[in-house]
């Protein structure tokens, strides 16, 4: 018998729809560099920096990770392309680069146009509010590989930093000051974990009077940029490192950004955590070194700076809306013994 690609479960048509219906918005995110339209075999952008005298690409990739679980089950999907751009714009932005061009991947079972749409309204919001243009994407179905209404994300950002401003860490020093950034929730890590302790308790749409918000729309707060706050201050020249704090935790992602001979002092009491760090650590009797292994707790962006120029640095950060504190300081591995019991990472 006869069977056609639309009965193997690939829909070419619903594809077609899908980018009728997002050629606009993806338009909007075009920068003057963009030289192709939508429909190419691949994005061009013109690589031309004149205002740059060394001017070095610096590129990442990442997905949403299991936080799409929660977008499932609260079949909401506006949110997750937001995620996705905002912690790659964060990965490069560390390092000193701004956001040129972002592509996109999407795969699922069975393409859903308007779910589809959905996803890629949210990559486009946060391109654009990133000064990001989203000139490429693939979009793939592959019935029996996913499960129904289930799909999977993942984008890579090209930017561009100026080769002597980039960040690498070689300016930390010990006596250094860390400043943290509050985060928005868990970004888009520790999910696995959240959804294993939470959905053994509550239902998705469990309304928490702590949170002010359903549990499901906690989970659901989108990871978001810290590009403008960074941009800020990253010409500053006490402004020594930055550290973008996703898996791995607060000492995990700083220690990338600090030299071997170095370490780190952290007062774990300096802030108050999120409401959702507490609600997760009780429902599932988390351990505390879990908690700082896996979750972001509370601070987002970690900003390395010389003691003496930070509070112009977080004088500036205010004036950007930001809420920064001092929580802890770079030491020197062989001053480690003079560091209270129970303050260290």
């Amino acid at each position: 018998m006869t069977k056609t690609y639309a009965q193997a479960g690939v829909s070419i048509a619903a594809g077609d729809e899908f980018v009728g219906r997002i050629k606009d918005k993806v338009r909007s995110t075009f920068s003057t560099a963009v030289l192709a339209d939508i429909g190419a075999f691949g994005g061009f952008y013109d690589a031309r920096f004149p205002e740059m005298r060394e001017p070095v690409l610096v590129s990442s990739m990442d997905g949403v990770g299991t936080k799409l679980k929660v977008a499932f089950l609260m079949e909401r999907h506006d949110t997750v392309g937001e995620d996705l751009v905002n912690h790659c714009v964060n990965d490069i932005a560390v390092c000193g680069a701004r956001p040129l061009f972002f592509l996109d991947y999407l795969a699922t079972g069975k393409l859903l146009p308007k779910v589809a749409e959905d996803i890629v309204a949210g990559i486009v919001k946060a391109c654009r509010a990133n000064g990001c243009s989203l000139i490429g994407g693939e979009t793939a179905e592959m019935p029996g590989l996913y499960r129904e209404n289930e799909y999977d994300i993942a984008g890579t950002i090209v930017g561009v930093a100026e080769k002597k401003r980039i960040f690498d860490g070689k300016k930390v020093k010990a006596g250094d000051v860390l400043i943290g950034l509050p985060s928005t929730g868990l970004h888009t890590n520790g999910y696995s974990l959240a959804r294993t302790v939470l959905f053994e308790r509550y239902e998705v749409d469990d309304f928490i009077d702590e949170l002010g918000m359903s549990i499901g729309e906690a989970l659901l707060t989108v990871h978001r940029s810290y590009f403008t706050a960074i941009t800020a201050i990253s010409s500053l020249p006490d402004v020594h490192a930055f550290a973008h704090i996703t898996g791995g935790g607060i000492v995990g992602n700083t220690s990338r950004v600090i030299p071997n001979h170095c370490s780190l002092n952290i007062d774990w009491r300096r802030w108050k955590r999120p409401p959702i760090f507490q609600i997760i650590q009780k429902s599932g009797n988390v351990p505390e070194d879990d908690m700082r292994r896996t979750f972001n707790v509370g601070i987002g962006l970690v900003i390395i700076a010389s003691e003496r120029g930070a509070e112009k640095i977080m004088h500036i950060l205010r004036e950007q809306g930001e809420a920064p504190f001092i929580f802890g300081e770079v030491t020197s591995r062989s001053a480690e013994h003079t560091t209270k019991k129970g303050t260290r990472g």
